[in-house]
């Protein structure tokens, strides 16, 4: 299974409590729904494991992907275009990045 990792921080202005709302009324409801999703995760960056200092990304995103093909098809389409839009007005410059599992 493949995994899309997002790492984000807010956009200047944007009131996490906000962004928060947002992601469980649009975000994960919409993302679960999609046939090619697995599962779906937002996660909020809590700190560094044996730092006092702040962790580089506020946000991150887990999507697991069980069909690349159909994923990129549903990711295409009207409902998952506006949520994109919607979450660009939130994230600064998100990060998408594509792993696989080693076992």
């Amino acid at each position: 299974m493949l995994k899309v990792i997002v790492l984000f921080n807010l956009k200047d202005g944007v009131d996490p409590s906000e962004y928060e709302a947002w992601a469980r009324a649009s975000d994960l409801p919409t993302v679960r729904g999609l046939d090619s999703v697995a599962d779906f995760s937002v996660q909020r960056s809590s700190g560094l494991l044996g730092s006092d200092a702040a962790p580089p990304y506020q946000y991150i995103e887990i999507i697991d992907v069980s069909d690349m093909t159909r994923f990129g098809e549903e990711v295409a389409s009207e409902t998952v275009q506006k949520l994109a839009a919607e979450f660009q007005g939130f994230a600064d410059g998100p990060l998408f990045l594509l792993t696989e599992s080693l076992d």
